[in-house]
């Protein structure tokens, strides 16, 4: 990708730019394939907008499509953390150029007059696996990428996506809509991840479309949220061109990821030097593959495998992020995952609020497919899925490039020998996938627990058993760990200290009898923990390990009952204060107040009401 020079300020701080000055790009739609139908955004623009509806896309990877905005649009928040990570100043969100580009009112980059020139929006095409079975053609539904930009400063490149902005070529039997209450949720929980350092797609604005009317389960009022990543590309792009039979398009989205997405085929990972798994961390980044094969008969891999490896990597690190802070996607289908290991396309998410790990989110997932516990399992299964799509250019070894195959693919006597190579490529991931991601949940429940080393007892004696602790007497998993952080080594020294102590971790004047077995069990895990700070930290060092512990177990988590009140309060009782009020509880998660209203702060951050823990939702938005 080309380098773009920083423009920085008479102090030596960068610039921070308007929608018109910041750098924009069109490498997504310059370099692939777009829907025959509208070849050009001239063809697009001058086409009635209802025939710009839902149809069958082939041989390509998007459509240029305009945004149809409803009704009249209200700016209900901006995320500052958006702002200042694109590079866009924060006066630039009060310009009225800037409101009515995110609630798609106005094409910013693109001129009628000029129309060989410019930006035009477009809708990604692509298909998926839905609760295991394969759905087909889905595609941008809903969304549509105004343009990319770059932050100078930064270099990071982001596409710009409005959702609900009206109906695509892949909108199927919907609308093309998104509703306040389920835009409000993205909004915030994009946001939030971002804040705690699960990678994720952004949310910049939310725009609420007054007058507009949307059928769901109810009659509910329409919103758009501006959305932003540096890829919108999900496992499911690939699923629908195998599933097509469509080879030249599988291998141009492939390259198109590798070259512009991941920066390079040099830049992606060779395979994992032998080690357990408390090495991987550090050896995930050691080394990056060159364009060779490496090794021999059925164990040679090329570049494609190497890419393969690269998006295992990502979304094996990000479901241990999930893990580790007891996040749920609930609808982690492959059209669900991304390329980049980005929680992406927020339906019924949710916290755990006590510990349960047969808890989803999802209310029509009956058979818990995408619970707590399988989280796991299920991106591994995507990942298998995502094997299966590149697994002709991964099995075709050192003959990937050969004219023959690029055109007409492996001849019949080689194919048991491709069939094999895939095989072991899919086969071997898995062990590196269970690798890194033990590697990363391991660090992270690590840190959580306020140690810096690991021992092979830990995972057992301190991070499962605790686990069982929360999960046995019912109690609040995120609370477990901000109230561990505020425990003093002299709080614990004793047994007696350690049963008191043990009541911390019990809801508000709902702690167990002195004598209970709730009590001891936990104390006797207190026990075993405070050695193990001691040994990491020594014995006065409270102040700096509660620091580091504070820093990494957040206070303030975005609940489902927080964000059911907050939808209520925007939606029904038309207060407009509350969601930017809550939105400074929710970029700085680990401060342990917020200039608010003292009262309101603990109320969001305290034990959950009764009657509305461990809520679900449906997919319905």
């Amino acid at each position: 990708m080309a380098q773009l020079n920083i423009t920085q300020t008479s102090n030596g701080s960068s610039k921070q730019h308007t929608l018109q000055s910041i750098p924009k790009s069109t490498v997504f739609t310059q370099n692939l394939p777009a829907d025959a139908a509208f070849p050009a955004p001239k063809d697009s623009h001058a086409a009635e907008r209802q025939k710009l509806g839902p149809r069958m896309v082939k041989d390509a990877l998007y459509t240029y499509v305009r945004p149809d905005p409803q009704g009249e649009a209200e700016l209900l928040g901006v995320s500052q953390r958006a702002l200042q990570d694109i590079g866009l100043s924060e006066e630039e969100a009060k310009s009225e150029e800037f409101k009515d580009t995110v609630a798609g009112k106005k094409i910013l980059t693109w001129d009628e007059s000029k129309p060989e020139e410019g930006i035009y929006p477009w809708a990604q095409c692509y298909g998926g696996y839905q609760f295991g079975q394969w759905a087909g053609q889905l595609g941008d539904g809903r969304a549509i990428s105004l343009f990319e930009t770059t932050n100078p400063s930064t270099n990071t490149r982001y596409e710009i996506q409005l959702k609900g902005a009206g109906r695509t070529p892949y909108s199927r039997f919907a609308d093309g809509r998104a509703v306040l209450r389920s835009s409000i949720r993205e909004f915030v929980v994009s946001e939030y991840l971002n804040a705690i350092n699960i990678p994720t797609t952004r949310a910049l604005s939310l725009t609420l479309n007054n007058g507009s009317k949307i059928m769901r389960e109810r009659m509910e009022p329409g919103a758009i949220v501006a959305r932003f990543a540096q890829s919108w590309i999900r496992f499911g792009t690939f699923d629908l061109q195998r599933m097509r039979g469509d080879r030249k398009t599988l291998r141009t989205i492939a390259d198109y990821t590798a070259e512009h997405v991941y920066g390079g085929w040099d830049k992606l990972p060779s395979k994992l030097p032998p080690g357990d798994a408390k090495e991987v961390h550090h050896q995930i980044s050691a080394g990056v593959g060159k364009d060779t094969i490496e090794g021999e008969g059925v164990d040679a891999e090329n570049r494609y495998t190497r890419l393969y490896r690269a998006i295992l990597r990502a979304n094996a690190l990000t479901v241990a992020k999930w893990q580790a802070y007891g996040f749920m996607n609930g609808v982690l289908n492959t059209d669900n995952t991304s390329i980049l290991g980005l929680s992406i396309d927020f339906g019924p998410f949710a916290f755990l609020d006590t510990f349960d790990p047969t808890y989803t989110p999802n209310h029509d997932d009956h058979m818990l497919r995408y619970s707590y516990r399988n989280q796991p399992t299920i991106i591994w299964w995507n990942l298998v899925r995502l094997g299966e799509a590149l697994g002709e250019l991964m099995g075709a070894g050192g003959k990937v490039d050969e004219r023959t195959f690029v055109e007409k693919g492996i001849s019949e006597k080689e194919a048991d020998e491709l069939v094999n190579r895939a095989e072991s490529v899919i086969d071997r991931a898995g062990e590196e996938y269970k690798a890194v991601f033990l590697a990363e949940y391991r660090r992270l429940m690590t840190q959580r627990l306020g140690l810096k080393t690991q021992q092979d007892s830990d995972f057992e004696q301190l991070m499962s058993e605790l686990l069982n602790c929360l999960e046995a007497f019912e109690l609040d998993f995120h609370h477990a760990f901000r109230r561990l952080s505020g425990i003093k080594l002299s709080d614990v020294e004793t047994e007696n200290q350690r049963k008191d102590v043990a009541g911390r971790f019990f809801r508000a004047n709902d702690a167990p009898r002195q004598e209970s077995d709730s009590r001891e069990r936990i104390g006797t895990w207190l026990g075993k923990w405070s050695v193990r700070v001691k040994e990491d930290w020594g014995e006065d060092r409270d102040e700096e390990r509660q620091a580091a512990m504070n820093a990494i177990n957040p206070k303030f988590v975005p609940r489902s009952w927080v964000l059911d009140e907050l939808i209520e309060r925007v939606e029904k009782k038309g207060e407009r204060d509350i969601l930017p009020q809550i939105m400074k509880l929710n970029l700085n998660p680990f401060q342990e107040s917020w200039d608010w209203n003292a009262d309101e702060e603990e109320r969001f951050c305290g034990d959950v009401p009764k009657y509305k823990g461990m809520m679900q939702c449906s997919c319905s938005s």
